[in-house]
This record gives C-alpha cells, structure tokens and sequence, in this order.
C-alpha cells in the first residue's frame, strides 16, 4: 500500500495546474482593477473639469416706479425702487484642471473615438 501512495501522481499535475491558473488570474485581477481604478479617476477629473468650466456670472438691472403725481423722475418721487446686481465668476484654485491631485505625470487626453 505504502508503494502504490508512492507512484500515485494523480493529484499532484492538477494541483500545480490550480496553483499555476490561480496565480496567473490573481495577477491579472490585480493589474485589471489598478486599470479600472485609473480610468474611474480620469473620467471624475474630467466631471470636475465641466463643472469648473461653467460660468456662473450673472447680472440683473433694477427697475423703478415712479409715484402718479405728475412730476417725472424727480429724486424722491419713486413709488418702488430695485437696484441692479452683477456678479462676475472668476478661476478658481482648482478649475481647469490646474492643480494635480494624481501621482503621475499629467499628460493630454487623446481624442474619444464614436
């Protein structure tokens, strides 16, 4: 008995086979996700980017009521007065992809392909 447990090999070829194909989808899966962690980086830098390219400027002009007592436009004589209102966007610190919050090179995107 302890002859034939000696030349059995069956087992053996499938394990190292196992370990072999294990080792190589592991490494693959790790290589993959690192891929996959990149590309969701790049496209929320690129989200981030549209948002920090809005311009959020606005302007708004006032209007006045003049009161109906025949005299026109005199100081004093408005019924209800609104001032107008301007608010210019300016760069932020981040906006346009000017700071750098990834560990490589930063390098142009290439155009997409439809």
């Amino acid at each position: 008995m302890l002859k034939q447990l000696l030349n059995d090999e069956a087992g053996f070829i499938v394990s190292a086979e196992l370990v072999l194909i294990a080792t190589i989808l592991v490494i693959g899966l790790v290589v993959g996700l690192s891929e996959v962690a990149h590309a969701v980086n790049e496209e929320l830098n690129d989200v981030g980017e549209a948002i920090g390219c809005l311009n959020q400027s606005f302007g708004y002009t006032g209007f006045s009521k003049l009161k109906d007592d025949g005299t026109n436009g005199v100081f004093g004589n408005n019924a209800a007065v609104t001032f107008g209102c301007v608010f210019v966007d300016n760069i932020d610190d981040c906006d346009n992809n000017e700071c750098d919050i990834a560990c490589g090179p930063v390098r142009n995107e290439t155009p997409k392909n439809n």
